[in-house]
C-alpha cells in the first residue's frame, strides 16, 4: 500500500513546491498562504507570470495549455480555487499534471471541505515534493489567543497577556480575519506596546467585551459589580448568549488547572495553554472548591439551554449564573 509522502505546514512556513495543496476550511489561512508563495516566487522570479483558474468551471485541457512554455520561459504560478467544486475535466487534467508537473511551474491547489475531488486530493498527498497548508477552523479559545499574540509578533509589536486575553474575547465570535485586523489596528493607532487599557478603548462597545467584564467580575467573587456591569450590558442590547461564553471559557480554564501542581510553564505544556493563561487560571480558582466548580459548570449547561430557547426569561437566566459564579458557585 502506497504511503502519504506530502509534507504537511502551516501557512507562516509555506515554500513554492511543484504542486501545492491549500486545504480546511480557514479562508484567512489559505489567502496568507497564497499571498507567502506568491511574494517568494516574485522575489526569486520578477517576471512571475501569476494565472487565476476556477475549478468548477474548468474546461478540458486548460491547465496543460496555461503551463506550457512560452517563448521567454517565465515562471508560473497558477492559483486554482474551488477544488472542491471541480469539474470532472479538472479531476483528470490535474491527475495527470501532478505526474509531471513543468519545470518553473508552481501549482497551487485551495480545497476547503468536502468528499469532492477526493480521488485528486489522494493523489496529491502521495506525490513526491508536494506540500499541504493546513488551514484548520480555530474553534478554541486557547487557538484564538495563540494566533493573537501570534499576529503581534508578526507586526513586531509586544502586547501585556491580559491585553492579548482582552482582545482575543472581544472577538470570539468574530472571523479571523476580523481578529487579525484589529491586532494591525491597535498597533497603527497606538504603536508596538499594547496594553489592557488600549485594548479596553479599542474594543469598547462590542458585545465580547462586554461579556468580558461581567466574566471577570464574577469569578472575582464581586457579585455587585458582576451584576451592575450585566444590567448595563443587557440594557444596552447585549445578548446574554456572548456573555455566557465569556464565563464559560474562564470556567474551563480554572477545571483545567484545578488542583494541577507545577510551575506555569510546566502546566502549560500539559494542558497546552500559555503560561500567562495558566497563571490567570490559577488566580481566578482561588476561593474555589472542587465541587462548586462543578455544579458551576453543570449550571453552565444550563443557563445555555435556557438561553436558547428552554426559559421565557434569558435575562433572568444569566443574571441568575453570573450571581451563582459571583458566589463561587454556592446558591445565594
Amino acid at each position: 500500500m502506497a504511503t502519504a509522502k506530502i509534507s504537511k505546514v502551516e501557512w507562516t512556513d509555506v515554500t513554492p513546491a511543484p504542486v501545492v495543496l491549500v486545504s480546511g476550511p480557514e479562508e484567512f489561512f489559505a489567502d496568507r498562504a497564497s499571498q507567502r508563495i506568491r511574494e517568494l516566487l516574485r522575489e526569486a522570479h520578477a517576471e512571475l507570470e501569476v494565472h487565476d483558474v476556477d475549478a468548477a468551471s474548468y474546461g478540458a485541457g486548460e491547465l496543460f495549455t496555461i503551463a506550457s512554455p512560452s517563448l521567454f520561459a517565465e515562471p508560473r504560478l497558477i492559483r486554482v480555487t474551488g477544488v472542491e467544486k471541480c469539474s470532472d475535466a479538472f479531476i483528470e487534467d490535474a491527475k495527470r499534471y501532478i505526474a509531471e508537473p513543468a519545470e518553473d511551474t508552481t501549482l497551487v491547489l485551495r480545497h476547503t471541505t468536502g468528499q469532492r475531488g477526493k480521488a485528486l486530493l489522494d493523489a496529491v498527498r502521495k506525490t513526491q515534493g508536494a506540500i499541504e497548508v493546513l488551514c484548520p477552523e480555530l474553534k478554541k479559545d486557547q487557538d484564538r489567543l495563540a494566533f493573537a499574540q501570534a499576529e503581534f509578533r508578526r507586526l513586531q509589536a509586544r502586547a501585556t497577556p491580559g491585553a492579548v486575553r482582552m482582545l482575543a474575547a472581544a472577538y470570539s465570535s468574530g472571523s479571523v480575519t476580523e481578529l487579525a485586523g484589529a491586532c494591525a489596528q491597535l498597533v497603527s493607532d497606538v504603536g508596538r506596546e499594547i496594553t489592557e487599557d488600549h485594548v479596553n478603548r479599542a474594543t469598547e462597545g462590542r458585545v465580547e467585551a462586554s461579556g468580558f467584564k461581567v466574566a471577570d467580575a464574577a469569578v472575582a467573587g464581586k457579585r455587585a459589580d458582576a451584576l451592575l456591569l450585566l444590567r448595563q450590558a443587557l440594557l444596552g442590547g447585549t445578548s446574554p448568549i456572548p456573555i455566557l461564553a465569556v464565563l464559560n471559557m474562564k470556567l474551563r480554564g480554572m477545571a483545567r488547572v484545578f488542583g494541577a501542581r507545577g510551575s506555569s510553564g510546566q502546566l502549560a505544556k500539559q494542558f497546552g495553554m500559555a503560561p500567562w493563561m495558566v497563571d490567570r487560571a490559577l488566580k481566578d480558582i482561588r476561593g474555589w472548591r472542587e465541587e462548586d466548580l462543578a455544579r458551576a459548570i453543570d449550571l453552565a449547561a444550563e443557563t445555555e439551554w435556557q438561553l436558547k430557547g428552554g426559559s421565557r426569561d434569558p435575562d433572568y437566566a444569566i443574571e441568575r449564573f453570573v450571581t451563582f459564579v459571583a458566589l463561587r458557585g454556592r446558591d445565594s
